[in-house]
């Protein structure tokens, strides 16, 4: 079989049999059509013929022309991904891939905004949202939303309307895989909410052509809002407070997750919160409070 012709099957496997997300479909490609075009100029166009050796080249060639060692990490697993998957159904006999390694990425605590300091970036999109301006009332819903719940930015943005139920506090999400599950939230987010669907949703949804759909939260253009427009808006709410850190919504999601293990919460229950598939995946939050609880220590004590 041709490598391109195994590396489509194996997209389409990804697409219609795991549910992948669009951009990580998109990342597989790029990186497989990458493997190919490698393979073609050693002379390699079969599946069959693509071995340890033209991998770790492969890989040796991206290295030597500067790519991150995250962006190197994720072609390996990428090439992983595709070589396991082509063993597993009997593409090929051996799985070329399984001894291919990644480099070591360095440990990187998430940004995570101080409690008072979130506080008075929600209170200051409240008093905008007092204007009556309905993209104002939307952007304080989805602070508030993403802050409450620790919800991934296109499962803010995928949510429908009939998605979140107002009495009891839940909206239901779909994740990576198309996964669904119930994520609770707590009353200022219901405010909030509530406030958006009854005085600025129809307005925001007349701006457009019909096409707002059941989507919760709308655009200016009165069609479903876009994942860049939430990065935006959760850009200019962060700056106000200056860090060296990520200025986007999943800042909000660390964020959240942080503070409820600071205030008790379950490992394993932010976990479910989060969606996390990997405890581990979880666990770095762990980390972020202790090292909080050390900046507060070295601080404050006399003795630090």
């Amino acid at each position: 079989m041709e490598l391109s012709e195994a590396i489509t099957r194996f997209l389409d496997h990804a697409r219609f049999e795991r549910g992948l997300a669009e951009r990580t479909l998109s990342a597989y490609r790029a990186d497989l059509e990458g493997l190919a075009a490698f393979a073609a100029e050693s002379g390699v166009t079969r599946f069959d013929d693509v071995d340890l050796e033209l991998l770790r080249s492969w890989q040796w060639a991206a290295t030597e022309s500067g790519l991150s060692a995250a962006t190197l990490a994720r072609r390996s697993a990428a090439v992983r991904s595709f070589t396991a998957w082509a063993a597993r159904i009997g593409l090929r006999d051996t799985d070329p891939g399984a001894r291919l390694s990644s480099p070591k990425l360095g440990r990187h605590l998430p940004r995570v905004v101080a409690q008072d300091q979130m506080a008075e970036l929600l209170e200051r999109a409240a008093h905008r949202a007092e204007t009556g301006d309905p993209k104002a009332v939307r952007d304080r819903a989805v602070l508030e939303l993403l802050y409450a719940s620790g919800i991934r930015v296109s499962e803010l943005v995928g949510l429908d309307t009939h998605d979140v139920d107002l009495d009891r506090l839940t909206m239901v999400v779909t994740g990576k895989g198309s996964k669904q599950r119930t994520v609770p939230f707590g009353v200022p987010a219901l405010g909030a909410l509530v406030d958006y669907l009854r005085s600025a949703r129809d307005s925001l949804a007349e701006r457009g052509d019909g096409g707002a759909g059941d989507a919760l939260f709308l655009g200016a253009s009165g069609r479903r809002m876009s994942t860049r427009a939430v990065y935006e808006l959760v850009a200019r709410a962060l700056s106000a407070f200056p860090s060296g850190g990520p200025r986007g919504p999943h800042t909000f999601r660390h964020t959240a997750a942080t503070h409820l293990l600071d205030g008790g919460a379950d490992l394993r229950a932010v976990q479910e919160l989060l969606g996390h598939v990997s405890l581990g995946t979880t666990q770095i939050y762990t980390h972020v409070s202790v090292e909080r609880l050390k900046q507060s220590y070295a601080q404050a004590h006399p003795r630090a």
